[in-house]
């Protein structure tokens, strides 16, 4: 999937990926988006008038000046203003076609993208298309968006189904599960481990850490030698600290922080299975597919997960993992004690796991899925001579 796909003799077609934030550890599949996408990439950061490059350097000088002018003068000045110069500036560098990442940002890009000329597609990931309060601000202008954006990517069938009540576009509307590259994430032997468990994900609601300490508290009085290692920060990561000791887990627990993919595809091989137990947050927060899950999978390991979201399509019940309702925390530990106290079933998870990962959880799959629908949208005659950016 690497390399520039051209649009004619001279030069490849040109995708501007707008992202709100810029050099998140946790965000490996967009930056797979800015860096393995078969066009020639312009990455922009952050929002609107505050746009960086992939140096960081400001794309306005005068960006900070227009906001706090448009905030203080006329509320109504920054949204079109805003759009105004974002249209200047997708003409200026010659841009075919945008891939916002997040309904947000495809939320503030679409009205530049029409006054530009240029096909805008969203990809939504989350928490952009469940959480409560982001839909009240944003339920309006969705629709709006839906109306003239060329794509739209869901990444789990609940989210597809989820953004169709948003008013999204059926016939614009694509399904594509995240994926992850084989040569990063194999090499997991679980049937050769201890039973070290790992967890990977940030400290939020919707993965419930708690949860998964609650459940492997249960395993540690059957199999005393059980390890949990979670990686990940955030705003729970305190209170599950907290909770750890609370629970006598401090020698059993280790709390990793946030890590590279390299580490975490290690942690990986060393451990027994992966577990994560998702749900559905109280501010209406809910996963796509995480993207953890599926790295899992591929390395090899079996998962003990929930029937949230776009798990259920990743992982078999009984066939590469187990899977429990949302908040059940016993069944979960009675799944985690039994890859515990049985390093052959977990072999045989883990196997199943890896082959059907490869067969359908490819990051080259996913890059094709968002390669085929950008290319369907563009006139075939798409050329611009090379420009500096």
């Amino acid at each position: 999937m690497k390399g520039a796909r051209t649009r004619g003799a001279d030069a490849p077609l040109r995708l501007v990926v707008v992202v709100p934030f810029k050099d998140r550890v946790s965000e490996t599949f967009i930056r797979a988006h800015v860096e393995r996408l078969p066009f020639q990439v312009v990455a922009r950061y952050g929002i609107q008038t505050d746009l960086v490059d992939a140096e960081g350097r400001k794309i306005w000088w005068w960006g900070w000046w227009f906001r706090e002018a448009a905030r203080r003068l006329a509320p109504k000045m920054n949204s079109a203003g805003s759009a105004f110069f974002l249209a200047w500036h997708l003409k200026s560098i010659k841009a075919d076609a945008v891939l916002a990442e997040y309904g947000t940002t495809g939320d503030w890009l679409a009205s530049a993208c029409v006054k530009a000329g240029v096909p805008l597609f969203v990809h939504f990931h989350g928490y952009d298309a469940w959480k409560t309060d982001l839909l009240e601000i944003h339920r309006t202008s969705y629709r709006r968006m839906f109306e003239t954006a060329a794509g739209v990517v869901a990444v789990s069938e609940p989210m597809r189904e989820q953004l169709l009540r948003l008013g999204a576009k059926p016939e614009r509307l694509h399904l594509s599960l995240y994926g992850v590259d084989p040569e990063c994430f194999d090499g997991a032997l679980p049937g050769q481990q201890p039973p070290r468990f790992v967890a990977v994900g940030r400290f939020v609601e919707k993965k419930a850490p708690y949860l998964t300490l609650l459940a492997f508290s249960q395993v540690i009085p059957f199999v005393s030698d059980a390890t949990l290692t979670m990686v990940g920060d955030g705003p729970l990561l305190g209170p599950c600290k907290r909770l750890a000791a609370a629970l006598g887990l401090v020698q059993s627990v280790t709390f990793a922080g946030a890590q590279t993919s390299d580490e975490v595809g290690r942690l990986m091989r060393d451990a027994r299975a992966f577990v994560q137990h998702s749900l559905k947050a109280e501010d209406g927060d809910c996963e796509g597919t995480p993207v953890g899950i599926i790295e899992a999978q591929m390395s090899g390991l079996p998962v003990v997960s929930t029937r949230h979201a776009g798990i259920p399509h990743v992982v078999v019940e009984g066939g590469t993992g187990f899977l429990v309702e949302e908040g059940d925390a016993q069944g979960m530990a009675a799944a985690m004690r039994r890859l515990a106290e049985s390093p052959a079933l977990a072999g045989t998870l883990g196997k199943a796991a890896r082959d059907r990962a490869l067969a359908n959880f490819t990051l080259d799959r996913h890059l094709a899925d968002l390669t085929r629908m950008i290319e369907a949208e563009l006139p075939i005659s798409v050329v611009h001579p090379s420009v500096g950016v």
